[in-house]
């Protein structure tokens, strides 16, 4: 059995538009917002000065000073030996940047023929310039998706997200089944190894087995009737996320 899903919705229940040109922040202050809103949509435990530099790869002191900044920017609030929370202001901006960064993705995949493996780094650098008008259009273009190329949802103009019911693939049991709905786009080097195995979203996945002490895991890959194994490290595996069969 799956044990409990992450549910992704919309945190606040006062819904209100995204970020627009005229509500942005710096670049480096719009980043820490995005990664802190990511750490806090894929992980159930709560965000953390330690937790922050340990994904950002930086001194924790250099966390503690940015976060400083935000509460100042009245974008966070972080009260002493606490965990870092988003305030209204500060979770409105974060999805605009969310919004932009993941339609840019999305656009570069579906109409300029990128790869999954190659987009987050130019949204990176074009989320903080395009404007408005031009991401407006580029979600007309697109239809309106409601998720990125890995499978993220989309914030919506008034803030929505899509509920997504999923969890990852390294929490399965052994001989339980799930639709592959994300993947953690971070390194894209795992994106291209997917890829070459042949492993893209909406695949079939049942975890068959895992070796001992930290080991690879055995995945069966598609329907039951063309399914091959394959053999995936844990670090690729806790990065694949599976959808709740018979979810809600």
């Amino acid at each position: 059995m799956f044990g409990p899903p992450v549910a992704i919705q919309a945190s606040s229940p006062t819904l209100m538009a995204v970020s627009s040109e005229s509500e942005r922040y710096s670049a480096s202050v719009e980043d820490y917002l995005k990664v802190i809103y990511a750490f806090e949509e894929r992980e159930e435990s709560k965000v953390t000065t330690t937790r922050l530099a340990e994904r950002l790869g930086v001194s924790a002191s250099s966390v503690s000073g940015m976060v400083r900044k935000l509460c100042q920017l009245e974008l966070l609030e972080h009260p002493k030996y606490g965990n870092i929370e988003f305030t209204d202001t500060g979770r409105h901006v974060a999805l605009g940047v969310v919004r932009r960064h993941r339609l840019i993705e999305q656009y570069l995949v579906t109409e300029l023929g990128y790869g999954w493996d190659e987009v987050h780094d130019e949204a990176e650098v074009l989320e903080h310039a395009v404007s408005d008008r031009l991401l407006d259009r580029i979600a007309e273009r697109l239809g309106h998706p409601r998720l990125d190329p890995h499978g993220d949802p989309i914030p919506t103009k008034d803030g929505r997200l899509e509920p997504l019911r999923a969890r990852r693939l390294s929490t399965v049991e052994p001989g339980t089944a799930g639709e592959f709905v994300r993947v953690d786009d971070v390194d894209p080097g795992m994106l291209r190894h997917l890829t070459a195995e042949g492993i893209q979203l909406g695949a079939r996945l049942e975890v068959v087995e895992r070796a001992p002490y930290g080991g690879s895991y055995l995945v069966r890959v598609g329907e039951l009737s063309t399914a091959e194994i394959r053999q995936l490290g844990p670090a690729l595996v806790n990065a694949m996320w599976v959808g709740v069969d018979g979810g809600t």
